[in-house]
């Protein structure tokens, strides 16, 4: 039977600061998926999924006088 084992990776802090940042400045949200390393057991095949960083646009109603 194979057997996969997944393990989470962590996004440096301060990667995930300075997304934030850039994000808050153009109004959008940010959503950060953690990446994988997926490894197949008593095998040398490795995946690695990437993060994956989602920003979404925040509509603004602007006044025109």
């Amino acid at each position: 039977m194979i057997k996969v084992i997944k393990k989470e990776i962590d996004m440096e802090e301060s990667l995930k600061k300075r997304l934030e940042i850039i994000c808050d400045f153009c109004n959008t949200t940010l959503t950060i998926i953690n990446g994988s390393i997926r490894k197949i057991d008593k095998t040398n095949l490795n995946y690695i999924e990437p993060h994956r960083i989602i920003g979404i646009i925040l509509p603004t109603i602007s006044k025109i006088n």
